[in-house]
């Protein structure tokens, strides 16, 4: 006796897009059959999905919850919690995040891990997951820490190339640990994911501008530029030549020339994979004049409309692999409290509306195929991360996470059907689909407007990167 059959006629499967019966048993994929081939009487319940899009649940590969966010006045205030964030994600069809375990110098790199499991037991609706982020000077006692953090399944490892802005200095690693933390991470079986922008562009633009008086917020892609994240990029890609071994991730592709180095990099047969953010595909650095203009921004900045062109390029070659939010969940006055180039906050409220925002623009207006839009969404995003295929796949035997979109459910999104805070920068999208149902693991935790999740839902995933991954053979 099955737990649930769904049916379906547009089913997103690894083997292809089909008319299937998927049929639940204790939290799995018990079987596939053709559609209405499993008797209605082996399950203890029967959904209809004709006419709608079965997929796996979408990934998010990069989130931040309960996130410290420094203000303009020196205060910091901390960004909504999993419980919010993985509700939303929930709603949009997305049933496992990825956020950031943060190292900081006085702790060691289990102290952090431990401490971010804190903010997140019990918390979260949804499935999860860390990248371990480390940050400024490193002592040489963390390597050690890290070689034992990735074989105990935390498999991630974040690094910036930058201090971002001038009032977050220490954030950036320099190149002598990078190369380092690479040895570390190739010989462990990782993967480092990177934040790359070249800090000596990024600080001399700052002081330039203010030099200049030009200090408003919507010169921020002066600073945070293309050039700043070619030279970083490049210069990452030649440390990880020297490092057998060392498989990456670029985070928020934002420019052209990131799309550019990522490809040719990818074409030697480096194991490189990218992910960019949906605000990055759909909002350029014009899009800071309009009114509230910071609610579009993260760091790196918004680019120009040639940046956008490359990165959708990017999608259909293969560059691309993910998309992603950078999830910041605040409200609007936070982030439009910042106005300056150096306190402007990053971030995004988009975990909810990413994977029909994608469905719209990939398959309703781009003509991707359904499986090309659920790679992007999240069976890339699985396989890279060391979740494939429990994760990102309608299969026998992954987790029953799925999320079904209605493509009648079609019109243009008000911040009041939303479940985030008290402002959306997708406001005014048309959408050419929503999800109706989602499940995880087996549970029906959202179905036709009603929450059905309970905090104790989510659970920790630990991971371990593949061979095809850190080969660069997986695509």
């Amino acid at each position: 006796m099955f737990d649930l059959i769904i049916s379906g006629d547009r089913v997103v499967t690894t083997a292809g897009v089909a008319a299937c019966d998927v049929a639940i048993k204790d939290g799995k994929i018990a079987a596939i059959a053709a559609a209405g081939t499993l008797p209605h009487e082996s399950t203890q319940r029967l959904i209809d999905a004709t006419g709608r899009i079965v997929m796996p649940g979408g990934i998010d590969p990069h989130v931040h919850c309960k996130w410290y966010s420094p203000q303009p006045d020196g205060t910091i205030i901390y960004t909504d919690p999993p419980s919010v964030v993985s509700r939303a994600a929930l709603w949009g069809g997305t049933t496992t995040l990825i956020d950031f375990a943060r190292w900081t110098h006085g702790k060691t790199i289990q102290q952090a891990i431990q401490d971010r499991h804190e903010d997140w037991f019990d918390q979260c609706y949804c499935d999860y997951s860390f990248h371990v982020m480390i940050e400024g000077a490193l002592p040489p006692e963390i390597f050690d820490q890290l070689a034992a953090a990735l074989r105990a399944g935390y498999p991630t490892v974040k690094i910036f190339t930058t201090d971002i802005t001038p009032s977050r200095r220490g954030r950036m690693v320099d190149f002598g640990d990078i190369w380092e933390v690479f040895k570390v991470v190739a010989q462990e079986r990782g993967m480092c994911v990177m934040h790359g922008e070249d800090n000596d562009i990024v600080m001399h633009m700052y002081d330039k501008l203010i030099r200049e008086g030009r200090t408003g917020f919507e010169h921020l892609a002066e600073v945070h530029n293309a050039l700043s994240e070619e030279l970083s990029f490049r210069r990452v890609l030649t440390l990880a030549r020297n490092v057998p071994g060392i498989a990456l991730y670029f985070m928020h592709v934002s420019a052209q020339s990131g799309v550019d180095a990522i490809r040719e990099a990818r074409a030697e047969g480096m194991p490189v994979y990218a992910e960019t953010l949906h605000q990055y595909l759909m909002y350029t650095a014009e899009d800071y004049k309009r009114p509230n203009g910071q609610m579009y921004h993260t760091y790196p900045s918004l680019k120009s409309q040639q940046d956008q062109d490359a990165l959708w390029s990017g999608t259909v070659d293969g560059t691309i692999h993910a998309i992603a939010t950078d999830e910041v969940c605040c409200a609007l006055n936070v982030k439009t409290l910042g106005k300056r180039i150096d306190d402007t906050t990053g971030g995004n409220v988009g975990v909810e509306p990413r994977v029909a925002i994608m469905y719209t623009e990939m398959v309703g207006r781009r003509g991707y195929s359904l499986e090309k839009f659920v790679d992007l969404v999240s069976t890339n995003a699985a396989k890279i991360m060391g979740l494939y295929p429990r994760k990102g796949a309608i299969a026998v035997g992954a987790d029953a996470d799925i999320a079904v979109l209605d493509p009648s459910q079609r019109f243009v999104l008000k911040k009041e059907m939303l479940h985030e805070q008290d402002y959306s920068p997708w406001e005014g999208h048309e959408v050419f689909a929503w999800p109706v149902l989602t499940v995880m693991r087996g549970k029906v935790v959202v179905e036709n407007g009603e929450f059905k999740g309970e905090l104790s839902d989510g659970e920790y995933l630990f991971r371990e990167i593949s061979d095809e991954i850190r080969s660069g053979t997986a695509f």
